[in-house]
């Protein structure tokens, strides 16, 4: 446990360092998918550590060990945790169990929007044109979701450019994007360190959603022509956070579209699962770990009842004979 209770926290950094650069120059789709996985096993392992070593203060709590039958001079023999480490991480997993659960209620509150809107949207069918000069395009997530194009916005293109911009927004509803964006937003408001990853991931998904549009257009240059466009029209505009061509950073998207198409390389995203399958290794070990340092406490605790009232705790829970109980017969358990 000494170790691998902190290898989940340490490729937490080095995925959060790492990643949002790495996947930038490679498949958009791919490393969307990458993001997601590398959040949210970081996550787990992030609260899994953080739980373990606050576990290591709160069992010497003598109210704690009195009820959890154990002793408390053996977890603090046995045990390599400083206190102060494990109240710090005490304090940390209380702090991200909080954000995450403002964060769930914002998320919930912002779908339930969503949702909203697409009923208050005139007409029944998939792309929904506003009679408004304000340019502004966007895709609401719903079951099913919506297309809202203004008319100002439509002015601004051309027939070819308008074609990729709705092929944009068709993207995001067929991938499913707000889910990805879900996963970021909660990951992020347990763990800050990961919002690079949050921020890489939305920069993937209006990338992915570029490149869908280019393959359906036949035209990188189109799609790079209409994302320019319409991202200047709508710059003065305050837009609602929902997915929109416009939306990341525009300018690397448009230098993306005129170049080749990325290429695609597996070599990173092995590398990264790998840390991720050590970092789920190592936080199995820990729990074992753990798991053990508890077991050898409940026996130094058995030890010490037999040597004061000469008999064994009738609870003692052991997976193999303990000292305590070599001198009692098999009848006295």
């Amino acid at each position: 446990m000494t170790i691998s209770v902190y290898v989940p926290l340490v490729v937490t950094v080095v995925l959060a360092v790492l990643a949002p650069r790495t996947v930038r120059q490679r498949a958009p789709r791919p490393a969307a998918w990458f993001l997601a996985c590398a959040a949210v096993v970081t996550v787990i392992g992030w609260l899994g550590s953080l739980a373990l070593l606050a576990f290591t203060g709160f069992a010497q709590i003598p109210e704690v060990a009195e009820e959890g039958h154990w002793s408390v001079a053996a977890l603090r023999t046995h045990d390599p945790v400083f206190l102060s480490v494990a109240a710090v991480s005490a304090l940390a997993l209380v702090a991200g169990l909080m954000s995450l659960g403002v964060a769930a209620v914002r998320q919930v509150r912002h779908l339930v929007w969503a949702r909203r809107e697409c009923g208050r949207v005139p007409g029944d069918t998939e792309l929904a044109v506003l009679d408004d000069d304000v340019p502004q395009a966007f895709a609401l997530p719903g079951a099913p979701g919506r297309i809202v194009v203004s008319r100002g916005m439509l002015r601004c293109l051309g027939d070819a450019e308008r074609e990729a911009l709705l092929a944009h927004e068709r993207a995001h509803l067929r991938g499913r994007h707000h889910l990805f964006q879900t996963v970021w937003r909660l990951t992020a408001a347990v763990n800050p360190l990961l919002r690079p990853l949050a921020e890489a991931g939305g920069f993937a998904l209006e990338r992915w959603a570029d490149e869908e549009a280019a393959d359906r257009v036949g035209s990188r240059t189109v799609v790079a022509r209409a994302v320019g466009r319409a991202a200047l029209a709508s710059s003065a505009v305050r837009r609602p956070a929902v997915l929109a061509a416009t939306g990341g950073a525009v300018p690397q998207r448009v230098q993306a579209l005129l170049s080749p198409p990325p290429p695609r390389r597996s070599l990173p995203f092995v590398a990264g699962a790998l840390l991720l399958t050590l970092c789920c290794l190592s936080l199995a070990n820990a729990a074992s770990d753990s798991e053990n340092l508890v077991d050898t406490a409940e026996r130094a605790q058995c030890t010490t009842d037999a040597r004061v009232t000469g008999t064994p705790w009738a609870g003692c829970r052991l997976h193999e004979p303990a000292p305590c109980c070599d001198h009692h017969g098999a009848d006295d358990h």
